[in-house]
């Protein structure tokens, strides 16, 4: 799994740190291996931060928004471990390309 907190202006002031840690939290607390955490800047989706994005193997990237610590929580583990999409907190599907 790969797990990208966006850490723009407005998601740092949404609370995004708060959020990376939350992240780093649960895959330290379940000593997981296999998982990338890394940041990035601005969405552009700046009413719906703090978010992150969830991507698994194969399968498209899942963006989740106005996120908490408990929230995180469970994307964590329905996500990130059983594979499965927290549909309630999940903004949207896929990549923002232009073009």
């Amino acid at each position: 799994a790969k797990i990208t907190v966006h850490m723009g202006t407005c998601g740092i002031a949404s609370g995004a740190r708060e959020i990376m840690k939350a992240f780093m939290k649960q895959i330290e607390a379940q000593n997981i291996q296999d998982v990338i955490f890394t940041t990035s800047g601005c969405a552009g989706l700046c009413s719906h931060e703090p978010m992150a994005t969830v991507e698994l193997k194969g399968e498209t990237p899942v963006k989740y928004a106005a996120l908490t610590d408990e929230k995180v929580q469970r994307i964590f583990q329905e996500h990130v471990i059983d594979g499965k999409v927290v549909q309630e907190f999940a903004l949207g599907k896929g990549h923002e390309r232009i073009g």
